[in-house]
């Protein structure tokens, strides 16, 4: 196998254009995703998932969640993520992104099984570099 098809895509769902190219730099620094896609809101997130749903490879393997977004925000994303993921043709990991320390958000994420962690912000290049190999 090669070294490109073991590196992830990664979606960044985030509607802060700081975060998004301060993680699109931290991400392209550690070298280890074969591409990243980024999305303002959870609408254009979903709407491109469901565009790709027949296209294994142009889905994302990790997809990184902002929590408090306009339009779709982080929460409405996972009801309606819920909804279709059978139909997705691969088991894409989630990580709830925010920099909320508020506990009813924390335990609300790990009420949800779609959701592997709940990350604080900012993430650094090394936590990128950790959750990606793990």
């Amino acid at each position: 196998m090669s070294t490109e098809l073991k590196r992830p895509t990664v979606a960044l769902i985030d509607d802060d254009n700081v975060y998004q190219f301060i993680s699109l730099r931290s991400l392209q620094a550690i070298n280890a995703t074969r591409a990243i896609l980024q999305f303002l809101n959870g609408k254009e997130a979903l709407k491109y998932l469901n565009d790709k749903v027949n296209d294994p490879e142009a889905l994302p393997d990790i997809i990184f969640l902002d929590i408090n977004m306009p339009i779709t925000d982080g929460w409405m994303f996972m009801d309606e993520y819920k909804k279709f993921k059978t139909k997705l043709p691969k088991k894409i990991t989630i990580y709830l992104v925010s920099s909320s320390i508020d506990q009813k958000d924390i335990r609300k994420a790990k009420e949800i099984e779609e959701i592997t962690d709940y990350i604080f912000k900012p993430i650094t290049p090394e936590k990128f570099s950790d959750l990606l190999s793990s």
